[in-house]
């Protein structure tokens, strides 16, 4: 790794490693056979260069703290990423490029995060990756603002850098556009994006769909744009990697503005028929076009996976060279923390994602109350009150702030100071987050924050809303990723504004999501513990859904009621039916609790016994052993409801063939939350009746 702002240094055997890197490109996607090989040969030069020239890394280390981050955008040139860490000596081998795309390998169609060391992320789905980088690279300003703060600009261990290259399809998809507009906004000097802008997609020439200016487009954003033209406008190709360079040094020096390098390449350069095809960009060119190219590379048409020891030798003495680097780092961090012993200690509790001791002391409790609080406004209470005890914690809203409750009071919101509005006050190292109607990149760009690591964010929208982050919470839920969505406005009962901002099919898609806890909390007090449980288990995203209206707050360790250790487990009793076994079991979670448990006073004087269930997360439930589930739903009991201001769909396996929903089948309206509930049947009466109902199709009668 050459020293920054230096002149490039480039020899034959550099060249002859990249050429080795299309090599492996085409012949990896050749074998499997599909694929992508056309954008992993034209890149080569720039990734070899970033890989080998330009970043501080270490292949020993892929997750040393002080190393320059890497996102492949452009996912599906996975093997434009594989080939490097490849030649780097990140532990990847030619086996390895020779399994590509199949089962049990390490190099799968698309980079996964914690699939295969060095990849920082998971990428494929266009325009993700472009958030993601946004998202570490705010991280690391975050960061240095905690451990760091008055360190003059590149002196700090927690400066570096964030690279990313992205492709014209990254560029299409909005979620690209969202969070590079709050790039701009931001002015992350530390994070460079290289456009290969080849003008290819699988539908072949982008002027079919995508004639827009990119470079005018980013300099309204506020970027730092550089174009460097390696087609010359069509009069020849040649890979001038000196302005290549000179880009990336000017990148660096804009420490105000975040940086778009413009790269005009010609897609499966130099193959002499696939190149600037539709074809290439995501098929494999077939075994005569491979061999007319190793031909054009001077390398021998009838070898596969051709790597000479020269080559490699050269390319993994970046281990070498990243084990100085590490060195001097570590050199500069003892010095650090030496000078700052507090700041270390929440370094090395943010790296392990613990929490520190008697945190929860910090935590509200909420007295019984019959009109009690939203729960919207009781998890605001609660990030107020922790914000003192855990500092690694920050977040904000997709512009709702005031009705998300996402702003922990007096603390200052990150954004330049000369940003700051009558209503926030600006920190470049602030905490409180605002991402302006942007859904999508918010998901996107949490998922970048939880992957740089060491601090812990939550992001808050209208539950409806989740549909415009779905990708990225999908994506957070794949890396199990310990991001927080504050999803308010749960249902119905946010009243008046009507039924395209109520939510109702919102909570069973969102459980569709394999590895994403959904939590609905039933009062103030579970939405205390919904909050502790969430923090206290960062093994993945949690998504808490909470009220407009209030609700009322249970009185916990009293007349019956539990408490809320169980809270955690999911789904508990949270009062019981009088005298021993019930004849039927209300399940409920969110607003509609108080309806079971006012069910359960009812049918008692019908002679009924009901337990109330408050189920607040299914996926922690679930993840309960049989035995505790059997204590909270005894097999015994066949009659049961569900009761939830939403479609019923996955209700069916918690209340069984003779168990009764009590849902919502169709779109909202607008009318005060009262009105809704009782109009569209969502009432204490309704889940008396669903509990005879119930009771009738085990063949035991109502009272």
């Amino acid at each position: 790794m050459s020293p920054r702002n230096s002149r490039l240094e480039w020899t034959d055997i550099d060249q002859r490693a990249v050429d080795t890197a299309r090599v492996l490109a085409m012949d990896a996607v050749q074998k499997v056979g599909n694929g992508h090989p056309g954008t992993a040969m034209s890149l080569a030069p720039v990734a070899y260069t970033l890989f080998q020239k330009r970043m501080r890394h270490d292949p020993a280390d892929p997750a040393w703290i002080g190393r320059d981050r890497f996102v492949l955008s452009a996912g599906h040139s996975s093997i434009t990423l594989y080939t490097q860490l490849f030649l780097g000596g990140f532990g990847l081998e030619l086996e390895d490029l020779q399994a590509l795309r199949t089962w049990g390998s390490k190099t799968p169609g698309h980079p996964e995060h914690g699939h295969t060391a060095g990849v920082e992320t998971t990428t494929g789905p266009l325009g993700q990756g472009v958030a993601n980088a946004v998202g570490m690279a705010m991280s690391a300003r975050r960061q240095r603002g905690l451990l760091d703060p008055d360190a003059a600009p590149g002196e700090s261990p927690f400066d570096h850098h964030v690279y990313a290259i992205c492709s014209d399809g990254d560029l299409q998809e909005g979620v690209s556009a969202e969070a590079s507009s709050l790039a701009g906004h931001q002015q992350l000097g530390n994070l460079t994006v290289i456009y290969d802008a080849n003008q290819i997609s699988i539908e072949g020439d982008t002027d079919i769909a995508f004639t827009e200016d990119v470079a005018a487009r980013y300099r309204a954003y506020g970027w730092d744009v550089h174009v460097v033209d390696w087609t010359h406008d069509g009069e020849g190709y040649s890979e001038d990697l000196d302005a290549l360079w000179a880009a990336l040094d000017q990148a660096e020096s804009a420490t105000e503005q975040p940086s778009m390098i413009v790269l005009r390449t010609v897609i499966a350069w130099p193959a002499p028929n696939a190149q600037n095809t539709g074809a290439s960009h995501g098929s494999a060119l077939g075994d005569e076009e491979v061999a007319a190219t190793k031909k054009v590379l001077g390398f021998d048409p009838e070898q596969t996976f051709e790597v000479s020891d020269e080559v490699l030798a050269h390319t993994r003495a970046l281990r070498e060279r990243g084990k100085a680097a590490g060195a001097a780092w570590d050199e500069q961090y003892a010095a650090w923390a030496a000078a700052n012993p507090e700041r270390a200690a929440l370094l090395h509790r943010m790296r392990d994602r613990s929490l520190p001791e008697g945190w929860t002391e910090a935590l509200p409790t909420f007295e019984a109350d019959e009109k009690g609080v939203a729960t919207r406004k009781a998890s605001g209470q609660v990030l107020s009150a922790i914000a003192p005890a855990l500092p690694e914690l920050w977040g904000g809203s997709a512009d709702l702030a005031g009705s998300n409750n996402t702003t922990p009071k007096g603390e200052p919101s990150f954004v330049p100071e000369a940003f700051s509005t009558d209503d926030f006050r600006g920190d470049r190292y602030g905490r409180v987050l605002h991402f302006g109607i942007r859904e999508h990149a918010m998901g996107s760009i949490m998922n970048g924050i939880a992957l740089h690591g060491g601090t812990r964010v939550y992001g808050g929208t209208f539950l409806v809303f989740s549909d415009y982050m779905r990708p990225a919470v999908r994506l957070a839920a794949l890396m199990q990723l310990p991001v927080t969505y504050v999803w308010t406005h749960d249902s119905i009962g946010l009243g008046e504004d009507g039924p395209t901002h109520q939510p109702v099919e919102h909570l069973a898609a969102l459980r569709a999501i394999p590895g994403l806890a959904v939590v609905r909390p039933a009062d103030a007090n579970e939405t205390v513990a919904a909050w502790r449980t969430v923090l206290e288990n960062p093994t993945g995203p949690a998504g808490l859904a909470l009220t407009r209206q209030d609700v009322p707050t249970f009185p916990r360790g009293e007349d019956g009621f539990a408490g809320t250790d169980d809270v955690a487990r999911g789904g508990y009793v949270l009062v019981d039916a009088d005298g021993g076994t019930p004849d039927v079991v209300l399940v409920g979670t969110g607003s509609e609790v108080q309806l079971a448990v006012e069910a359960r006073r009812l049918l008692a004087e019908r002679g009924i016994g009901a337990r109330v269930v408050s189920m607040p997360c299914r996926e922690w439930f679930d993840a309960q052993d049989q035995a505790y589930r059997d204590t909270v739903l005894p097999p015994i009991v066949k009659a049961r409801v569900s009761v939830e201001a939403g479609i019923a769909a996955g209700w069916r396996e918690i209340v069984g063939d003779h168990g009764r929903s009590v849902s919502l089948e169709h779109f909202g309206g607008s009318a005060d939350f009262g009105t809704l509930f009782t109009e569209f049947g969502i009432t204490t009466e309704a889940v008396v009746r669903a509990a005879e109902e119930s009771l009738a199709a085990t063949g035991r009668s109502a009272g």
